[in-house]
């Protein structure tokens, strides 16, 4: 329903708190008395990150509008292809009963009150229970494999299913379709039966591990999303993880995890990491147990959610973790005590190769190449004044000042598969190949208009540049590309644009939000869209991108992105 408009004579600027990061792209236990509880309701703590949600976006969003029965109607949508993309679950009585509530839901989440996520959940819930039932019916009969079915895959032509035997036909389709799959992998008889059965099974546990911080993020991001997709609210354990992404380092025991048929598994131990130090954790063993220190209780993790496992191994650096291990090809378990450290996520950071080549002439010269996945910075060691906080610009510096060093020739930035970070970042990686002027400029919505210069006199690199993209590189690979081309600094390489996205986003933390304190609990984040940034020659990279000046064939560049 409509409202009456907010009151905006306060500069939005002063109304944030200390916390906020300028962006173009969990904790252990609790610290105050809203902590989480399994699925059984809404939470203190859901109402209050949702009204100061929805209190910033009516405030800040760049689009200055309010949540209304349009931001309603295309978040309840949203909701319902996050749970059931393929219309798999649902019935259609069940999308008409949500769909009632569509122009309702602006007034709730307004008032704090997202008792409907939990109640549709729920109903989730059941239908996935009636599915795997029906799927372990489905995999006790044999299908006919000489009769041609179709079977229509595109969610926008499929409507729900209208009751059991309709949503039985449909699962009837699937598993045949599934075992045909499997079939052509080599993979039939008892096994494929016995493969399906337990990922529809584990699909089936992972969503009862749902907690009340996952709904939420799932709803009020569906709500968010409405605005424009790069909206986001980010759950304490998802901002963490972003966190993580950023500065590129997390306390661990430096092994990646992966879950396989409800076991957690290695998939990688990290060189150099506690667990590689320690010797004896290798890829594909199962962690079935986790204990805090020497003598904590050893608690079973089999098919607890991933996420979860996760956070019981991280831990502060210097403490023990032990861990009930069955190692690959082995029925015994062994614990292993790991002493947790600071890992660095190298595999995320900028890297560097040199390529000799020979000319016409039988003339050699040096192709510096730089691989840079995104624009990574340790926003709170910057924060805090750190003289040796880790950033994307820092770690490019020093492998241009290797490449001179070396005798390289040209160099080519490789911004194919970055999706963007750090407008900061984005602003001093292009001073390295700039000899001072404007990088980019930002525009909120009272039109207020920004401009972000290189201040720093001189280049980090003079010679030949070429940057490489495709149409995964975006927002502040877009803003280097866009000033590269504008000062004719290089040239842009690669498919016949960029991803096309012009906005700014700020990562404002809702625990100082609300208590208005630095160390506050962790509320989680909204990522909220507040400005648009135009290149040095006033274009804009919305939709359009950054024109490549040599378009290079590629499979990137005729996918839908």
């Amino acid at each position: 329903m409509q409202r009456p408009s907010i009151n905006r004579g306060t500069s939005r600027w002063t109304r944030f708190l200390a916390v906020s990061t300028l962006l173009v792209a969990g904790m252990s236990a609790c610290l105050w008395t809203l902590c989480a509880r399994e699925l059984d309701g809404q939470r203190d703590q859901d109402r209050r990150v949702t009204k100061v949600v929805t209190t910033l976006m009516s405030r800040e969003h760049l689009s200055q509008k309010e949540i209304d029965d349009e931001v309603s109607r295309r978040g309840l949508k949203t909701f319902l292809k996050t749970l059931d993309p393929m219309k798999l679950y649902f019935y259609q009585a069940d999308i008409d009963q949500a769909m009632a509530k569509q122009t309702d839901l602006d007034d709730e989440i307004d008032n704090g009150n997202i008792q409907f996520a939990y109640d549709l959940f729920d109903t989730f819930l059941k239908r996935v229970d009636e599915r795997v039932a029906q799927v372990n019916t489905l995999l006790g009969q044999k299908h006919d494999f000489t009769v041609d079915e179709e079977m229509i895959t595109d969610a926008d032509v499929l409507s729900y299913p209208k009751d059991s035997t309709e949503a039985a036909e449909r699962w009837r389709k699937r598993i045949k379709y599934d075992l045909l799959v499997l079939k052509a992998d080599k993979t039939e008889g008892q096994e494929a039966i016995d493969k399906l059965r337990r990922r529809y099974e584990n699909f089936a546990k992972r969503m009862k591990q749902t907690k009340s911080d996952d709904l939420l993020e799932m709803y009020l991001t569906a709500m968010t999303s409405s605005f424009d997709p790069h909206t986001t609210y980010m759950s304490p354990s998802t901002l963490e993880n972003f966190r993580i992404q950023m500065r590129l380092n997390l306390e661990g025991i430096g092994a990646a995890l992966s879950n396989i048929d409800g076991y957690t598994t290695i998939s990688k131990v990290i060189p150099g990491g506690a667990a590689d130090k320690h010797g004896k954790l290798k890829p594909e063993d199962r962690v079935v147990s986790v204990g805090q220190g020497e003598e904590g209780e050893m608690v079973d993790v089999v098919d607890m959610s991933l996420n979860d496992v996760v956070g019981m191994i991280r831990g502060k650096a210097g403490t023990v973790v032990r861990l009930g291990v069955i190692p690959d090809g082995s029925t015994e378990t062994k614990i292993y005590a790991i002493t947790r450290e600071r890992i660095e996520l190298e595999d995320s950071a900028a890297r560097a190769d040199i390529i000799e080549e020979k000319d016409s002439d039988n003339a050699s010269y040096k192709i510096g190449v730089i691989d840079l996945p995104s624009f990574y910075m340790d926003m709170e060691a910057a924060r805090d004044n750190k003289s040796d906080y880790r950033s994307t610009t820092r770690d490019v510096r020093a492998i241009l000042d290797d490449f001179t060093e070396k005798g390289v020739d040209a160099v080519v930035l490789d911004l194919r598969r970055n999706g963007g970070g750090s407008l900061t970042e984005a602003i001093n990686l292009t001073g390295l190949f700039i000899d001072q002027g404007p990088v980019v400029q930002v525009k909120d919505s009272d039109n207020n208009v920004q401009h972000y210069d290189d201040l720093e006199e001189g280049m980090a690199w003079k010679g030949p540049l070429v940057v490489l993209t495709s149409k995964f590189s975006a927002s502040a690979s877009e803003i280097l590309a866009g000033a590269i081309q504008d000062y004719g600094r290089g040239i842009v390489v690669g498919d016949e644009s960029t991803h096309g996205k012009g906005t700014v986003q700020s990562l404002l933390d809702l625990g100082s939000q609300v208590f208005g304190l630095r160390s506050a609990p962790n509320l989680g984040a909204l990522k909220i869209t507040m400005q648009q940034f135009y290149r040095p020659n006033g274009d804009s990279t919305q939709k359009r991108g950054v024109l490549a000046d040599v378009v290079l064939p590629s499979l990137t560049n005729e996918m839908p992105v």
